[in-house]
């Protein structure tokens, strides 16, 4: 399907910004051993990634508003104008280590919908992308979820809480119930990845708490225009305001949210 104008309008933003990502990442691994450390450096490095989408998107959308992880909301020049939900960088720990697997996600939202979404790997240059009524895709490859419908059979990824993020002992409960029931569970460290994952049906399904809407807004229109299912814990549609997602084919989400609903009841 050839693209709109809105997603290649995210997709230059993205290329734009993804060269000096890379060369900032081969600039990690010299950084290391460093006393310092590089956490300053790659601190620096996500505001640069979202200046220059903000400077991209707003050239080609002026007018519009933006909900940012590090610049906080610029509002929309009117009440009913689009605005992009953007992570510059997703996965900063992997990126901090020197782990090749992060991303660039932007969504867009037109009166409280997700109505567009990229998630753009700049390592692979992977291009997932969806629009609400026309599918998802990874460049112009159709994305589907996965088909499998048993849970001994299906591989889940999650985001394990850590220092001062996170309900612990309700991750675990949730683990508790889900281990013994599937194949594998897998935790990468960037929740818009696990989500295009879902939609591309590497990962069976992904659950995850205490999300910002950066995190999420493009990868669950993925899952979505995929063929797949996304719910907060309750089953609900309450994934931005409670913080939680849970993202499947229809058998796997409906088994996944059992048990999930049974470990946070």
């Amino acid at each position: 399907m050839s693209q709109s104008a809105i997603i290649t309008v995210m997709e230059r933003a993205c290329r734009k910004a993804a060269p000096k990502l890379r060369r900032d990442f081969g600039e990690v691994a010299q950084l290391q051993v460093s006393r310092k450390g590089p956490a300053d450096f790659v601190s620096q490095a996500d505001k640069a990634a979202e200046r220059t989408l903000v400077e991209e998107l707003q050239r080609a959308r002026p007018g519009w508003g933006f909900l940012l992880e590090e610049g906080g909301e610029i509002p929309g020049e009117a009440p009913d104008s689009p605005r992009f939900i953007i992570d510059p960088l997703d996965g900063t720990t992997n990126f901090l280590h020197g782990i090749p697997h992060f991303a660039m996600s932007i969504g867009v939202e037109h009166l409280g919908t997700m109505i567009a979404g990229m998630i753009y790997q700049p390592l692979t240059d992977e291009s997932f992308w969806a629009e609400r009524g026309r599918g998802a895709w990874l460049q112009n490859a159709r994305l589907r979820v996965s088909g499998r419908r048993d849970m001994d059979e299906a591989l889940f990824a999650t985001g394990i809480p850590f220092k001062g993020h996170g309900d612990q002992p309700q991750f675990e409960a949730i683990l508790k119930n889900v281990i013994p029931q599937v194949a594998g569970v897998r935790r990468f460290g960037a929740a818009s990845l696990d989500l295009a994952w879902v939609a591309a049906g590497r990962f069976d399904g992904f659950w995850e708490q205490g999300l910002h809407a950066w995190d999420v807004a493009a990868g669950m229109l993925l899952v979505k225009e995929a063929g797949g299912f996304v719910s907060d814990f309750r089953g609900g549609e309450r994934m931005i305001e409670r913080r939680e997602v849970i993202a499947a084919n229809d058998v796997l989400h409906s088994r996944l949210h059992k048990l999930v609903a049974e470990a946070v009841r």
